[in-house]
């Protein structure tokens, strides 16, 4: 009887956006009987808020095991995850090592994995906004350099691959695996009405909700927080927007911190502003399906609109997912109040923009990405 050899993945995560990615992978590799899949969780996220509650309500399993890195600075947030990972990779020696994203735990493991010889699989490549000043585009430009798999959602994406000299068979057009969990799980969502409930909206505020709607707003880049004059004049802008429609604004802890550093709270003291620790994954799917529209910053939260098909307003000045504008529902309105107050009027006046669902971003990414690495194994075996 032939003997099936069983491949090792190492699939590492670090932060609440490598979360809803990673999980639909795991369960496609759940289903190939040569896969074997360790789940490796960082720790870089490590609030429950933004942990735990999402492994329950994606079925994540629990992690094989969490290097429990914590917060810092982006820098030592990576030198804590390469200290932590190398022996953990070291001992156990993958066949190849799966990351997501582009936050400082997939660059930290692809940098470790490399000088360990093993190969990398990046899911989420080739995404550029073409702004260094961003932490994720270094991060996104080094383990691209480094990765063996280059598993792309969109077709620009292999276009900057290919320009930086990537070789064109490392490189598979698979779609948006994050589109795979908002297909998986759409239908337990929770309703707007009952996490403003829970979260204790006010009466008010419901009722104005019943009469309007509302809009959705998450704003954690740096670009955006970390400058208490940007912040100050972002969080006014959001204030005469309110005055239009509803807002409800999960606040990053990333964004907490700076709100208080900038002494810049009292101007969310608003009656239509409801503010909320951060959201459970089913909640923020449940308030983006129903919104009017959406505020943020969030590349993640840009995808996922154009998935809704829910007008999105990003608050950048670039944006690595073109195919949010290009097809879906996003629009980039910059950092000026002014645009954005403009943008949300004309939205409220004609409906927003009408877009279209991106090629592959089908909910069916995963069983393609597993696809790719079976492909791989079955052609190094072929070599032997």
């Amino acid at each position: 009887m032939l003997r099936i050899e069983t491949r090792k993945i190492d699939c590492v995560v670090g932060a609440r956006p490598n979360f809803v990615k990673i999980a639909p992978i795991l369960r496609a590799i759940s289903k190939r009987r040569n896969l074997g899949a360790r789940l490796i969780h960082t720790g870089q996220h490590y609030d429950a808020t933004m942990n735990a509650v999402f492994f329950d309500e994606l079925g994540i399993p629990n992690a094989d095991i969490n290097l429990e890195v914590g917060s810092g600075t982006g820098t030592e947030q990576t030198a804590r995850i390469m200290l932590r990972l190398e022996p953990v990779l070291a001992a156990e020696r993958p066949d190849l090592v799966l990351v997501v994203g582009d936050v400082n735990s997939t660059m930290a493991t692809a940098l470790v994995a490399a000088k360990l010889h093993i190969p990398i699989a990046h899911v989420e490549a080739g995404l550029r906004s073409f702004d260094r000043s961003m932490p994720e585009e270094i991060n996104r430009l080094v383990t691209d350099r480094l990765a063996t798999l280059l598993f792309v959602t969109e077709r620009s994406a292999i276009d900057n691959l290919i320009k930086e000299g990537v070789d064109a068979g490392r490189i598979k057009f698979v779609g948006n695996v994050m589109i795979d969990s908002v297909h998986a799980c759409l239908d337990r969502a929770v309703p707007a009405r009952q996490t403003l409930r829970e979260i204790g909206a006010g009466a008010a505020f419901l009722n104005a909700v019943s009469k309007i709607g509302f809009g959705y707003v998450t704003l954690h880049r740096p670009s955006n927080v970390d400058d208490p004059v940007r912040l100050k004049s972002a969080i006014e802008a959001l204030g005469e927007v309110s005055q239009k429609i509803p807002l409800i604004f999960p606040i990053h802890p990333r964004t907490e911190a700076m709100i208080a550093t900038a002494g810049v709270a009292e101007l969310l003291g608003h009656a239509r502003i409801c503010t909320t620790p951060p959201l459970s994954y089913l909640r923020a799917l449940g308030l983006m399906r129903e919104a009017k529209l959406v505020i943020t910053d969030s590349g993640g939260v840009q995808e996922e609109t154009t998935a809704l098909g829910v007008p999105c307003l990003t608050i950048r000045d670039n944006t690595e997912r073109p195919a949010t504008i290009d097809q879906g529902t996003n629009e980039l309105v910059g950092t000026s109040a002014t645009a954005l107050i403009s943008a949300v009027e004309n939205i409220l006046s004609t409906g927003g923009k009408r877009g279209r669902i991106p090629e592959l971003w089908d909910g069916n990414t995963s069983v393609r990405i597993v696809d790719g690495i079976c492909d791989y194994f079955s052609a190094l075996g072929s070599r032997h």
